[in-house]
């Protein structure tokens, strides 16, 4: 059996986007009812992390890149390791966790562009949330990750 230590973390993109208030959208996930997230996920081969992270963004949310605008990105990685309960059962057993590199963006467009019916629908509905609603809301493991990427971001957040 392989040491969950032994395991690598999955490269991995985060996304803050904010209205003009300074509200962060957040989104319930469809395969968990109750777990609200930021749109996140893979980086891929030969792909920058601010590229995965625009086109995470319109894959999950249908927001395009010219409608948003960067405003500020975590300095470093920001890692979590999965609860032993999802160990072996998420990513095919490959990871222990995901190392993300997290972006703020700032919606320039219209709010009208969200729409959560995609090609592959990841979440059941949205709103828009303050930093403290939002850790109250995530799921517990991923707390911790979402607390720094807020921090980090706090003075665009409100």
């Amino acid at each position: 059996m392989t040491m969950t230590s032994d395991l690598p973390y999955r490269p991995c993109v985060g996304v803050v986007l904010i209205n003009t208030d300074g509200l962060i959208f957040a989104a319930e996930r469809n395969d968990t009812p109750g777990a609200w997230q930021m749109p996140q996920g893979g980086i891929d081969d030969g792909e920058s992390a601010e590229d995965a992270a625009l086109r995470e963004l319109e894959e999950e949310t249908s927001v395009p890149a010219n409608a948003v605008q960067l405003v500020a990105q975590t300095p470093d990685w920001v890692t979590y390791d999965l609860p032993p309960e999802l160990l072996g059962k998420v990513w095919n057993g490959r990871f222990r966790g995901q190392k993300q590199h997290w972006f703020l963006f700032a919606l320039t467009g219209d709010e009208g562009l969200i729409d959560l019916d995609t090609a592959h629908p990841e979440f059941n509905r949205w709103q828009w949330m303050s930093a403290a609603d939002l850790l109250e809301a995530i799921v517990p493991f991923k707390r911790d990750v979402y607390s720094q990427v807020l921090g980090s971001f706090a003075p665009h957040l409100k």
